[in-house]
């Protein structure tokens, strides 16, 4: 049995938004200056883990015991669940992983 023809449909045209990024993608999501800070300042603490995890090379257990805490902490980790993790806890496991860290205060570039 013949196919009745169809009608290639005109694909639409497709509208882009783009948004001017502030160089903390938290602020630019729309977290307050304050929460924003502190997301941003431990999504770096979290990204230096990981990369010390994967460079050495380590599994999930021996992370765990490097750094002082359990195997789904470290889940959590290398999975960037940034909520579940305090500046201070990703600062001791940093300094078990034996990374010192320097703090350079600087003026930010908007303030709210």
């Amino acid at each position: 049995m013949p196919r009745p023809a169809t009608t290639a449909k005109r694909p639409r045209p497709r509208t882009h938004r783009t948004t001017k990024a502030n160089g903390n993608v938290f602020a630019d999501l729309g977290f307050s200056p304050l929460e924003s800070a502190s997301l941003q300042l431990r999504a770096r603490l979290m990204a230096e883990l990981i990369r010390i995890v994967r460079a050495r090379k380590l599994t999930q257990a021996a992370a765990a015991r490097l750094l002082g805490v359990s195997q789904p902490r470290i889940s959590d980790l290398m999975r960037a669940k940034v909520e579940k993790f305090s500046s201070d806890a990703l600062v001791e496991m940093l300094a078990l992983a034996g990374i010192e860290l320097e703090v350079t205060p600087h003026v930010a570039r908007r303030v709210a």
